[in-house]
């Protein structure tokens, strides 16, 4: 059985706060990352600072809460970090984030690698039924990349966001395991 934590372009590592904390800080200094990643207005961060938020984080982890840290396997550099946080464990459902921190890293299919290697880890690993998503409007990549890992529209948070004088909707994606497991078996047969 392949790894099940490896994809084409990268792999899950362990969260370290401290390195996580370093390339945050860096990362936040982009408006655009800030703006897709978060709802909230742009705030900068020292290093010091973001080590310490993320140290926080990870001390006050539910017990179904995953977080990872991504690195490219070319050269096992952190491009990113992830979440799958299991908020039903009755229903078997979670939520999952991501964010690629520096731009020369958008647009090259790690996202999507990410979210199907994190899908894999949530169908065999955690044994989850469902993981759902919400993404802004204005991120057209991304619900692109969702679209691709077998993510499908399920609702929307209308006038959710406001930018710029402007309010943006958020669309709510999710995807079954019996879904995943059929786009798993089409993968299989095109081999």
């Amino acid at each position: 059985m392949k790894d099940i934590l490896t994809g084409n372009l990268v792999r899950l590592a362990a969260f370290d706060p401290e390195e996580v904390g370093k390339a945050f800080s860096g990362w936040s200094r982009d408006s655009e990352y800030w703006r897709l990643m978060d709802s909230g207005a742009i705030r900068l961060q020292s290093t010091k600072e973001a080590v310490k938020n993320f140290e926080k984080e990870v001390e006050e982890l539910a017990p179904g809460v995953y977080f990872f840290g991504v690195r490219r396997l070319a050269d096992d550099v952190l491009i990113g970090e992830m979440v799958l946080d299991v908020v039903n464990w009755s229903g078997r459902d979670a939520f999952v984030g991501l964010s690629i921190g520096a731009r020369e890293n958008w647009g090259k299919g790690y996202g999507t690698d990410m979210m199907k290697v994190l899908l894999r880890f949530a169908f065999t690993e955690v044994n989850l039924k469902r993981v759902s998503l919400g993404v802004f409007e204005y991120n057209p990549r991304a619900i692109r990349s969702y679209e691709k890992s077998g993510f499908c529209h399920e609702g929307r948070q209308r006038g959710f966001l406001n930018r710029e004088g402007k309010r943006w909707d958020m669309p709510f994606m999710g995807i079954l395991r019996e879904e995943w497991m059929n786009l798993q078996e089409k993968e299989r047969e095109n081999m």
